[in-house]
Formats: structure tokens, C-alpha cells, sequence
């Protein structure tokens, strides 16, 4: 399938590895022009390199922490300079934070910030222009909805599926979609670090109907997916990669 995004521009935030470096390898792939967005630099300019050699266009790198109070001007400012517009939003960054019944106001505050708040800023910042040209993809990359405990990640992540929702609502009219990707047990630096190869064996075996942990390849294909114009009537949404992990039903 041709899904006619060649030459559309599009920002990856968290791009440097894992999911974001999947989805930004794919959308470059595709022939889109990026800004890929991180704090490691130097994680930025390899996966710069590996675009290069696989024949895509020569990426912006925005290094920028999103904890900082200016990141989503930095960040959209950064882009526009770079690419001249951008067409697709890809909101990657975030981490989980896992809290207790004693976690700090501080500590909420930053995972919200982290997972939710710059998201909303970034989207807002670039809204204008993609309300501005009739055409726009805002791809979040979110959580599950099944926490076991308090995690101010999990939290943060509802809160980008209701915002993601009612701005759909709102600029349908105007080209743009607005869709939201809660990852199943995708491969990435944390995954590896949280969980061991014995329990990811065993919960390949048991939990995961597929029989696999994902591959961040996996997600970024329905990324690019929602980013096209073939994916136009798609918005709203919350559409899980997880293997068949999750035992909800919508």
C-alpha cells in the first residue's frame, strides 16, 4: 500500500532509541523529512547516520529535555526552522514512574509534566500552522489501562487519551487527526532493564497470545499508518500494540 507521506515533515519526540528510533527509522523510510527530538545528542546523530545510509532525507536534531519550562518552544521552534512545517506530530517521549502512598507533589509534578503537559504543549505549538495548511497526524504514544499499582505514568497517559479525544473533536474540521498508541511489551532500553530474559520468556509463553515480545518495528507500522491520508476517517482513537496482552475488550 502507498500511503502517500513522502515528503510530509514530521517531529519524533524521544527518537534517540527504542520506539522512538523505530518509528522515526519507518516515517524516514516512507520518504518523510524529520526532526527528531531527545536528550542523548549523541544518540540522535546515530540514528541520524542510519537514516542517511538507508537513503533518507538528512534529519533535524532538536537536543532538548522536556523537562525543561521552554522545551515545547525549543522544540517546535527548533522544527519549523528546520523543515519550514511541520505535517505529523509523533508525541514519544515519557517514562514511567512508579509511586507509593508517599510520593511527593514534586514527584507527581514531574511525571505529569514529563508524560502529559509537554505533550499538549507540543501539539499546541505546531496546531496553527497544520490548522493553517488543512492537514495534520498527531500520533501519541501512550500506556495501558490496567496499572497495578499507582504509577504516575499510567495516570499521565489517561490524561493524554481525554485531551487527545476532545482535541480530535475539535480540529476534525480542519484535516487534522489526533489518535493515541498504548505500547504492549515492545523492545526498548527500559523493557530490558525492568524485566528479565526469564520472566519475559515466561510471559511470552503465558500472557501474550502472540507469543513474543514486540519489536519497536511492530508499533511503528501502524505509526506511519495513522500519519497517511489513507488513515484519514481514524481519530479519537485508542488502538493498543500490545500482542493480544491486554484482556480488556475496547
Amino acid at each position: 500500500m502507498d500511503l502517500n507521506i513522502a515528503d510530509r515533515t514530521a517531529v519524533v519526540t524521544g527518537a534517540s532509541s527504542g520506539i522512538g528510533r523505530g518509528i522515526a527509522k519507518a516515517l524516514a523510510a516512507e520518504g518523510v523529512k524529520l526532526a527528531i527530538v531527545a536528550r542523548r545528542v549523541d544518540r540522535l546523530n546515530a540514528v541520524a547516520d542510519e537514516i542517511r545510509e538507508a537513503g533518507g532525507s538528512d534529519p533535524v536534531i532538536v537536543e532538548c529535555d522536556l523537562m525543561r519550562e521552554d522545551a515545547a518552544a525549543t522544540i517546535a521552534g527548533a522544527a519549523l526552522a528546520g523543515l519550514g512545517h511541520v505535517d505529523i506530530l509523533i508525541n514519544n517521549a515519557g517514562g514511567s514512574r512508579a509511586f507509593d502512598l508517599n510520593t511527593t507533589d514534586e514527584q507527581w509534578n514531574e511525571a505529569l509534566t514529563l508524560n502529559f503537559i509537554r505533550q499538549r504543549q507540543i501539539a499546541h505549538a505546531l496546531l496553527d500552522q497544520m490548522i493553517a495548511r488543512k492537514w495534520g497526524r498527531i500520533v501519541n504514544i501512550t500506556g495501558k489501562s490496567e496499572p497495578e499499582g499507582i504509577n504516575g505514568a499510567f495516570c499521565a497517559k489517561a490524561a493524554v487519551h481525554s485531551w487527545a479525544k476532545g482535541l480530535s473533536r475539535e480540529v476534525g474540521k480542519h484535516g487534522i487527526t489526533v489518535n493515541c498508541i498504548p505500547p504492549g511489551r515492545i523492545i526498548s532500553e527500559q523493557i530490558l532493564r525492568n524485566y528479565s530474559p526469564e520472566y519475559r520468556a515466561w510471559q511470552s509463553e503465558h500472557e501474550i497470545p502472540v507469543g513474543e515480545y514486540g519489536q519497536p518495528e511492530d508499533l511503528a507500522a501502524l505509526v506511519c499508518f495513522l500519519a497517511s491520508p489513507v488513515a484519514r476517517y481514524i481519530t479519537g482513537t485508542v488502538i493498543p500494540v500490545d500482542g493480544g496482552l491486554r484482556k480488556y475488550q475496547f
